[in-house]
């Protein structure tokens, strides 16, 4: 496929070719064919080291969990503001984060974008909640909307099951045990975000973005976007901007930063932004699949040695939080409360 792309910044000119993300077959996989699992292995190997990006076909999340959660996403976003509001974004980052209230390291302006953030379901009396694990706990879940419950979290679940069978295709692709990736996700860090992006204004800038240029944090992340468009991927031989134009009945995986340390930069997490220029409301749920906040990520895992290591090896929810913490103004005010200095 060959189109006009964009360089530089949402307004540049420059005219190339643009490489399309490839297109990988999981039915395979799912019916663990053990010649299929080693074929798609082979091509996320080439889809990672290539882009760092790719579509999954024939993923097996049940069309029914996407219909319900997106139903359930349209409804909430509908919801007054002050309403949603009851349901703020709290230290676990769970709930609502409203307009603005993300900032991409390096971007200039807040995003454009408005998200709701579940995690693994889990009650106060669990032992890493009692003993203060961040980002653990119950998910913050709307009075207002009791259905939301039922319908997110089947998704949730469905979706985690896709990023537990990739996270073994992935394992093969890496030449390391098929059930490497187990060990670290028994108690998985994943956090899913129903995500609504309003129309864009043609004449906002171009330092304006649905999200700003950015990496992802954690190991790899799950995207299923409506039929709107507006995900762009910097190519890493180009440096142009690919879409990532929506595709019926595929997600949208990338590498990110944590699956980039444990490969030892093997696989790279990639730039991406959303640009949404459709004139319409856009929607699109985000899967960040991660492991155990106390799995620690080391090169040397993964067959790297001590000379040959880039990075140190770090516990992935230390990492996680970090980069949360650097992104979202919600977290500087909570540590401003905590100090007494709010």
């Amino acid at each position: 496929m060959a189109t006009v792309l964009e360089t530089g910044n949402a307004q540049g000119a420059t005219a190339l070719a643009q490489r399309s993300l490839p297109i990988i077959d999981f039915a395979g996989v799912r019916a663990r064919d053990p010649a299929a699992m080693r074929a798609a292995a082979g091509r996320i190997h080439e889809a990672c080291i290539d882009f760092g990006f790719f579509y999954l076909a024939n993923h097996g999340v049940p069309q029914d969990a996407i219909d319900g959660a997106l139903a359930v996403a349209r409804r909430f976003f509908a919801c007054p503001v002050a309403q949603k509001r009851e349901v703020a974004i709290n230290k676990n980052h769970r709930g609502f984060s409203e307009m603005g209230g993300a900032l991409m390291y390096g971007a200039r302006r807040p995003d454009r974008k408005e998200f709701y953030t579940i995690g693994l379901e889990l009650a106060e009396d669990d032992p890493n909640v009692l003993a203060g694990e961040p980002l653990r706990g119950p998910n913050n879940w709307p009075r207002f909307l009791p259905e939301l419950r039922p319908a997110f979290y089947r998704y949730y679940e469905e979706i985690g099951k896709c990023g537990a069978e990739l996270l073994r295709t992935i394992a093969l692709s890496l030449g390391i045990a098929e059930d490497f990736f187990e060990q670290h996700y028994r108690k998985r860090l994943q956090r899913t975000q129903m995500i609504h992006y309003p129309p864009q204004p043609p004449d906002l800038g171009d330092d304006e973005f649905g999200v700003a240029p950015h990496t992802d944090y954690g190991c790899v992340t799950l995207l299923w976007q409506d039929d709107k468009g507006g995900l762009q991927v910097r190519d890493r031989r180009t440096r142009a901007w690919i879409d990532a134009a929506p595709i019926p009945g595929t997600l949208v995986i990338n590498v990110g930063d944590l699956l980039g340390r444990w490969s030892n930069d093997r696989f790279a997490s990639t730039p991406h932004r959303v640009i949404n220029r459709s004139g319409q409301e856009r929607y699109s749920i985000a899967t960040f699949y991660d492991p155990t906040f106390a799995a620690v990520v080391d090169p040397r895992q993964l067959g790297a040695s001590a000379a040959e290591c880039l990075y140190e090896p770090v516990a992935a929810g230390t990492h996680i939080l970090k980069r949360i913490a650097d992104s979202f103004e919600y977290r500087s005010k909570l540590a401003a409360a905590a100090a007494g200095t709010a």
